[in-house]
């Protein structure tokens, strides 16, 4: 829909200017044998992993799959099997699709600026189409490109074939990000026009249970909003005697020391029987104490 559209953009949007500054102010080429490639490939995977995971956890649908539990009174069938395999399958990969939109854009646009990629393999470049003769051992001619990312360190007598070697290779790395992206886009187009071929729903019928699903949970969500709110204003009103927010209080109610201590610590969700949890501390003694003790009358003036 028009909003998972709209939050891909911005997620991909933040990615390059997060991506940008990054590389600003804290890559720097080491521009020495045997790390070069560990700095370069690090600077490529290790943020595009993290935000895959990141992906992976802000996404709610991660947490409704692996806290989703079969009902008791399911009855288990194979084609009941073989349908939440599918559903499990497909809600995978939308949660997949969803999170990969960060370390895609990520590893294309770095590919693209081609710093990275530089730094991790220009001492892996053959030097003799340049027409450079290079009469050293190999790790001295190791050590010699791995300086080619830091213009400084270079001899003079090497520059021009320093200069060739860095285009060369910001070509490669910038080939790779717009394959990479035409891949996805490629990818991305084929995969909805093959759910939209093998949907059961019309095009019209399939937006309007979009928008049914859509209004079903913010629904859903306002309705939770406001009916744990009530049901922890019945557990509070017997604590303090009073609901927060009412007009006129006539009495307020004095907790005593053992009934602070019960609601004060650590609260682990606790379970009353097959069917039923107490939430909270104040919920546990709420539905096993009685409310009595000492009550302080508020005078109206």
């Amino acid at each position: 829909g028009k909003e998972v559209v709209i939050a891909n953009a911005i997620i991909a949007i933040l990615t390059i200017g997060g991506q940008q500054l990054f590389s600003f102010f804290t890559f720097s080429c080491p521009c020495h044998v045997g790390q070069n490639l560990i700095y370069g490939l690090a600077f490529l995977g290790v943020p595009a992993l993290i935000l895959l995971i990141v992906g992976y956890a802000l996404n709610n649908q991660t947490w409704r799959l692996v806290m989703g539990k079969r009902s008791h009174f399911e009855k288990v069938t194979s084609s009941n099997r073989l349908l939440k395999c599918k559903l499990v399958c497909f809600v995978l990969c939308s949660i997949t699709g969803r999170a990969l939109v960060a370390p895609v854009t990520w590893l294309a646009v770095t590919l693209i600026n081609g710093s990275y990629y530089i730094c991790a393999v220009s001492e892996y470049v053959p030097v003799y189409y340049y027409g450079v003769a290079l009469n050293v051992t190999a790790s001295e001619r190791s050590r010699i490109l791995a300086t080619f990312p830091c213009s400084q360190l270079v001899p003079p007598e090497l520059t021009q074939a320093r200069d060739e070697v860095i285009l060369l290779l910001r070509y490669q790395s910038q080939v790779a990000g717009w394959l990479l992206i035409a891949v996805v886009v490629i990818t991305v187009f084929l995969s909805y026009c093959l759910a939209s071929c093998f949907s059961p729903l019309s095009f019209l019928h399939f937006r309007y249970w979009s928008s049914y699903v859509h209004n079903e949970q913010e629904l859903f969500d306002e309705a939770t909003e406001q009916h744990s709110r009530l049901y922890a204003m019945q557990h509070v009103k017997k604590f303090f005697g009073f609901v927060p927010g009412s007009e006129n209080v006539k009495e307020i109610r004095i907790p005593s020391l053992r009934e602070w201590q019960a609601i004060s610590g650590l609260a682990f969700l606790k379970r009353v029987d097959e069917e039923h949890y107490d939430y909270s501390l104040l919920h546990d003694w709420a539905l096993k104490e009685r409310a009595n003790g000492k009550y302080l009358r508020i005078d109206e003036d």
